[in-house]
């Protein structure tokens, strides 16, 4: 299979890239706009920050820009969420509904080994020229 789909990896990471800060961006407006479902800005500063680091890190990982440090601080971000509010449930994932705050955390994590890839902004800026 990697022979066939090989070729396709980074345009595969860059749609992962994509797709996972868009979703992640959806967390953040939630907590601060209320948009689909949320809260809003009557949340506690705990929830608040999270909320902008979920928003704006999500949309700097969407984007393709500086989406290594936006992936690094969202992966600790998600690494504290899950402790502080699924690890006392239990001590599996699937047990105490932390899934989503794992999966988020090393999906960033490789996201911030990665960097932004070739569909960004970030490869837009490196080809033009100066």
């Amino acid at each position: 299979m990697e022979r066939w789909m090989g070729k396709y990896s980074e345009v595969a990471y860059g749609l992962m890239r994509i797709v996972v800060g868009l979703l992640f961006a959806c967390h953040g407006a939630q907590k601060l706009f209320g948009l689909f479902g949320g809260m809003g800005a009557h949340a506690s500063p705990l929830i608040t920050t999270a909320g902008v680091i979920e928003f704006f890190g999500g949309a700097l990982i969407a984007l393709g820009l500086w989406a290594g440090y936006a992936g690094f601080i969202t992966s600790g971000q998600m690494a504290v969420a899950y402790f502080m509010m699924h690890a006392s449930g239990g001590f599996w994932p699937i047990v105490n509904k932390g899934e989503p705050a794992v999966l988020y955390c090393f999906v960033f994590l490789y996201i911030a080994s990665k960097g932004s890839g070739s569909l960004s902004i970030e490869a837009l800026l490196k080809k033009r020229p100066a």
